[in-house]
């Protein structure tokens, strides 16, 4: 094997442990941030349009955010030729970071209505 393709297959396979790395840190940032703010509103649980759209909205578009992620990391390294690889690859992760971004601006203001941000 020649350096530079032993070049490109370490720089493909750190390519899928960053991206794996930074998936898994936005998975978890929500859980970590807001965990007592998530805690306050399940626990009033109840089906009412109005409670799962205000109390849930957020933290669903992060989760179709990370969804629409899924295909993206998966062909991380890979060439578009390939099997793996989704033809609409660049509308997903635009799709995909829309709609966590959008959670995340939900989510900080259900946290800051709940007082679920800081404090003992």
């Amino acid at each position: 094997m020649s350096k530079r393709a032993e070049r490109q297959r370490r720089a493909r396979r750190n390519a899928r442990v960053v991206g794996l790395a930074g998936f898994a840190a936005a998975a978890a940032l929500p859980i970590v941030l807001w965990h007592r703010a998530i805690e306050m509103i399940a626990s009033d649980f109840r089906l009412d349009a109005r409670y799962l759209v205000t109390g849930w909205l957020g933290y669903s578009l992060i989760a179709a955010g990370l969804l629409f992620l899924v295909p993206v990391l998966l062909s991380i390294g890979r060439t578009p030729s390939s099997r793996l690889y989704p033809r609409s690859r660049n509308a997903l992760f635009g799709w995909g970071v829309s709609c966590y971004l959008l959670g995340i601006a939900l989510a900080v203001q259900v946290a800051a209505i709940t007082g679920g941000v800081g404090g003992p």
